[in-house]
C-alpha cells in the first residue's frame, strides 16, 4: 500500500474503490463504491468489510483506493498542527485536525489497519478525496460526494485543476508534511487530493 501519484488519477489505471468515509454507530455514514458499480450508503462496519472482501478477490490490481478524508497532516516549525494549502478557500477553513476532519480521519486509519491486516495480494495505492465548501442549504448526501470525486478519476483533463499534488500542499516552505497514518508508525507516504466543491 502507498500514495498514488497524480499521474495515476484517471480511469484506467486499475480498479478503483471510492469512500465517503463516515464514523457512527447508528447511521449509514458511508458511501461506498467499488469499480463501476452505483454507490451505496452503508455503515463504517459494513464499508470495511465490503472493501476488505473485495480487495482479498483482486488478484493483481492495482486498486486504487480514493478516500474522502484526510490522509496527511502538516505541523508548523514548532510541532504544532496547521493547515495544508487546500483547507483555505475564500476566507473559509476546513482544517484537518479540527471538528469533522479529525473525525473521518480517525475513521480512515481504522479502515487502513484492518485493510492492512487483511493482507491483500493486490498492489492499492492511496488518493485523497475533499468534498468541501458545500452550497448553502443544499442537501448533498454521500453518493452525491462520491460521483463529484469520480468525474475527476473519469476525465482529469477536464478537472485538472482539481487534483492537487501532495507536494504543493504545504503552505510555507517550513512545514513539515507526512503520511496521516505515521502517528500509527506507518508512513504511506502524500497520497494527492481531488478536490471538489459541493
Amino acid at each position: 500500500m502507498r500514495a498514488g501519484r497524480p499521474e495515476e488519477i484517471r480511469a484506467d489505471s486499475g480498479t478503483w474503490v471510492i469512500i465517503d468515509i463516515g464514523f457512527s454507530n447508528s447511521a449509514r455514514s458511508c458511501g461506498l463504491l467499488l469499480e463501476d458499480g452505483s454507490p451505496v450508503e452503508m455503515q463504517f462496519g459494513e464499508a470495511v468489510d465490503e472493501i476488505s472482501k473485495y480487495l482479498l478477490s483482486v488478484a493483481e490490481g492495482p486498486v486504487n483506493l480514493l478516500i474522502e478524508a484526510p490522509l496527511s497532516v502538516a505541523f508548523d516549525l514548532r510541532g504544532n498542527p496547521k493547515g495544508r494549502s487546500v483547507e483555505r478557500q475564500n476566507g473559509s477553513t476546513r482544517y484537518w485536525y479540527v471538528g469533522l476532519g479529525c473525525g473521518v480521519m480517525v475513521a480512515a486509519m481504522y479502515l487502513i489497519k484492518a485493510l492492512m491486516k487483511a493482507q491483500p495480494n493486490a498492489d492499492v495505492r492511496l488518493f485523497e478525496g475533499f468534498v468541501s465548501y458545500k452550497q448553502a442549504g443544499k442537501k448533498r448526501t454521500h453518493c452525491d460526494d462520491i460521483a463529484l470525486l469520480r468525474e475527476v478519476v473519469n476525465n482529469p483533463d477536464r478537472y485538472s485543476d482539481a487534483i492537487v499534488a501532495g507536494d504543493s500542499l504545504k503552505i510555507d516552505p517550513t512545514d513539515t508534511l507526512n503520511s496521516a497514518f505515521l502517528v500509527a508508525g506507518v508512513d504511506l507516504g502524500i497520497p494527492p487530493i481531488i478536490m471538489r466543491n459541493g
